[in-house]
């Protein structure tokens, strides 16, 4: 804790600040005025240009061109094209660590009614040449826009940080597959490699004027599973005549709600959801042919194991059980781009950050509350225990207090955040993420 404290402290000074409770006078509080005033000279169009223009994921063009533009401005060396429609920008500045800080770019496939003035209308081709309606319905453009925040105050503080800073702008966060496809292509060989790896998401569900920094697991894995459940066609009034796959793939669904329950141990988290399922196309016709899409969550790698092999064990023991035959038994296919691990959090790390925000955004800026869900975040890829870099992955609240219990959920056409304060907390909490790493020897 000593050491925590100590760092805390150095990174004060760094920002002209004498102690915790002098964190809004000096440096913090012209370094929160500075954010204030970028926010209505340029963050806050900035942000209504990325809601309205939201694009797909890796179909980020005018995205990645728009991010890669007003970083290059502020004097970094920008790089595009990364893993498909990645952006990184460097800047290099004397002896230290090496941060990089992440945000990812993509929208969604949904049809945007949140009322907002604002509001989205684009559409766009998918990856699978269909035309979808397209939403910032995460707060991606939330992110990307603080991006380019932190960029600026950076860049404005190059006499307070030493070391060598990495802005990612990250393509197909909402496929977990982005993150990968950067590293693929030699993010970690064609670039610094960071020994910090910071991102935050904005949340809906946080209060606005609040930070969640957990110590340890920030996101759970991922991993979409295909299932082919193949059947024998016949005439709807002559079922003996066939193998139904409807019918088998709907006892493949309530069986599968059981491997949670009897399978893993009691203690510890899982998900298995079928959230799409396709067959048939008349009243009278049995089809030959089922397909199911499923997710699946966990929150170590033995559980993950556990339910992927059992989602195999359960579809050929259904299949079995009535009467597919052997040379049709079900396809379970497991994605090998949409899959990530969980995302873990470095605890010193986190630790060294926390004190920070504690120290210079105020003692209650941190809130601490059990997660609700299992999201997935591929920002693991870059922080992986092989990789050797420490990461923290932090929230920033986008509602108000007084609305946080009927916010509309993430991916939902209602989904939105207020921007002013969120995009201002968490450029806020980003440079002084940083400038932690950075000054903490």
């Amino acid at each position: 804790m000593k050491s925590i404290i100590t760092a805390s402290l150095v990174i004060l000074g760094a920002l002209g600040v004498a102690a915790p409770s002098l964190a809004q006078s000096g440096a913090q509080s012209d370094l929160r005025a500075a954010i204030a005033a970028d926010y209505d000279e340029n963050l806050e169009a900035l942000f209504t240009h990325f809601h309205e223009n939201p694009e797909l994921s890796h179909r980020e063009f005018e995205t990645s061109k728009r991010l890669a533009t007003e970083i290059r401005a502020l004097g970094y060396d920008v790089a595009e094209g990364v893993g498909g429609t990645g952006v990184v920008a460097v800047m290099k500045n004397g002896e230290g660590p090496t941060v990089m800080i992440r945000a990812d770019m993509d929208g969604l496939p949904v049809r945007e009614d949140s009322g907002l003035s604002y509001m989205s209308t684009a559409t766009q081709e998918d990856i699978d040449g269909i035309v979808k309606p397209v939403m910032h319905a995460c707060g991606h453009d939330t992110h990307i826009t603080s991006l380019v925040g932190t960029a600026r105050q950076m860049a404005a503080r190059k006499d307070t940080w030493s070391g060598t800073l990495v802005l990612i702008g990250q393509p197909a966060e909402e496929r977990i597959s982005g993150a990968r496809d950067m590293l693929e292509d030699g993010l970690y060989e064609r670039f610094p490699k960071p020994d910090y790896a910071l991102a935050f998401h904005v949340s809906a569900n946080t209060p606005t004027g609040r930070i969640e920094a957990p110590l340890g697991i920030r996101a759970s894995s991922s991993d979409s599973v295909d299932i082919i459940v193949h059947g024998v066609g016949a005439h709807g009034a002559s079922p003996h005549k066939g193998v139904d796959p409807v019918l088998v793939a709907a006892q493949i669904v309530v069986s599968l709600q059981s491997v949670v329950s009897r399978t893993i141990a009691p203690q510890e988290a899982g998900v298995i959801t079928v959230g799409a399922i396709h067959g048939g196309f008349k009243h009278n016709i049995i089809s030959d042919r089922v397909e199911m899409q499923l997710t699946v969550r966990s929150n170590n790698p033995e559980t993950r194991i556990k339910l992927l092999d059992a989602i195999d064990r359960v579809a050929e023991g259904v299949a079995v059980s009535m009467g597919v035959p052997k040379k049709l038994m079900p396809e379970v296919i497991r994605s090998k781009t949409e899959t990530t691990p969980p995302t873990i959090n470095d605890r010193a790390t986190a630790e060294l950050i926390r004190a920070a925000f504690t120290g210079q955004l105020g003692e209650g800026v941190l809130i601490d509350k059990p997660r609700e869900g299992m999201g997935a975040e591929d920002f693991a890829y870059f922080v992986t225990p092989e990789s050797g870099v420490k990461g923290v992955y932090f929230n920033v609240g986008g509602t108000p207090e007084k609305n946080v219990d009927d916010a509309p959920s993430h991916h939902s056409p209602l989904f939105k955040i207020e921007p002013a304060p969120a995009i201002k907390l968490g450029t806020e909490a980003m440079v002084v993420a940083a400038m932690t790493l950075f000054n903490q020897n």
